[in-house]
């Protein structure tokens, strides 16, 4: 029997917003994909860039939809952020929190001192995402930065997947700071690769794989870390923006939804005739992307259309190795 792409990996380091939930509610089987880890001996962490709930909170949530989690598997940016804070002020320093009561506890829990205007003239100011931040947080946060306190942000999501749709996160929050101060943060969270290689480390994992649904984060997090990364189709990014992706954001696999960690990886080959993936073929002549796909009979090729987009992702790739912004070619889809 073929091996599936996860029987590769000794554990999965998945993202949350987009990938499991979206909001409060589970996204269509991926709790079951989830649960299927433990029968092929996988170790499971959950690195996300939300940190607005401590990793507590956020295990009991995953329980109660269901997926299997302890407080242990949760590797979050609050937890990174308090830590990076930690090493960078002398201890008992004062920190002005701009975020949840979750950041609060993780700052507190590393020795230092929480206040909560520029006034008290904090040595540092910390920002996180919390949906009830307003005007004034962000103002008091922009008085600190701009006499002299560190600026630390948990993450730069600019978006959230939401039930609704999607959402301003973060890091759009992080911008409006920057737009006032001229100043930028350091960052803790994804995209950089501590998360990562903490829950590798902690799982005692040897050969993790990253799964995640923004190539931003997620995928250049999990790049810069030197491990295999998976975009799945299930959040913010599309097939449409996997292929157009700077080179250092580009994942090294596409599912549209976790359930595709269980099911072979189609090897991607090139020949004379182009990049092949299943019975998919695609070619590139200078900015002209052309797919070619076999004609579908009924609805019983669906991956059909998933194997064009990776072969068109192996020959724009190849033909665009070293880019620093998005390119999006002109594409010819071709039924044959």
């Amino acid at each position: 029997m073929t091996e599936s792409l996860i029987e590769a990996h000794d554990a999965l380091l998945s993202d949350l917003d987009g990938v499991v939930y979206a909001g409060p509610d589970a996204i269509p089987g991926a709790i079951e994909s989830l649960q299927k880890l433990e029968k092929y001996g996988i170790a499971l962490g959950y690195v996300t860039n939300n940190a607005s709930r401590t990793p507590e909170q956020v295990a009991g949530h995953l329980r109660e939809l269901g997926a299997p989690a302890t407080t242990e598997q949760v590797f979050g940016s609050a937890q990174a952020g308090a830590a990076l804070l930690a090493e960078r002020v002398p201890a008992g320093a004062k920190v002005l929190v701009t975020g949840s009561a979750a950041l609060v506890r993780e700052v507190e829990s590393q020795g230092l001192k929480v206040v909560s205007t520029a006034e008290e003239s904090p040595e540092a100011v910390i920002q996180g995402f919390d949906p009830g931040l307003g005007w004034a947080d962000l103002a008091e946060a922009a008085f600190a930065i701009q006499a002299g306190a560190l600026w630390v942000a948990t993450n730069t999501d600019l978006t959230l997947p939401l039930a609704r749709g999607i959402a301003p996160g973060n890091g759009s929050l992080v911008a409006a700071v920057a737009n006032a101060t001229g100043a930028s943060p350091v960052v803790a969270g994804k995209p950089e690769p501590t998360l990562f290689t903490l829950a590798a480390s902690r799982l005692a994992a040897d050969k993790p794989l990253v799964v995640g649904d923004r190539l931003d984060t997620d995928i250049l997090g999990g790049n810069q870390a030197d491990m295999p990364t998976v975009l799945v189709l299930t959040g913010i990014d599309t097939v449409q923006t996997a292929l157009a992706a700077r080179s250092v954001e580009r994942p090294d696999y596409l599912i549209a939804t976790l359930a595709g960690l269980y099911q072979p990886y189609p090897q991607i080959v090139q020949d004379e005739a182009g990049w092949h993936c299943g019975q998919a073929t695609a070619t590139v002549t200078e900015q002209r992307l052309s797919i070619t796909v076999p004609s579908q009979d009924n609805g019983q090729n669906p991956d059909c259309e998933l194997d064009g987009w990776r072969a068109g992702c192996a020959a724009w790739w190849a033909a665009l190795p070293n880019t620093e912004q998005p390119v999006m070619p002109t594409i010819d889809w071709r039924h044959g």
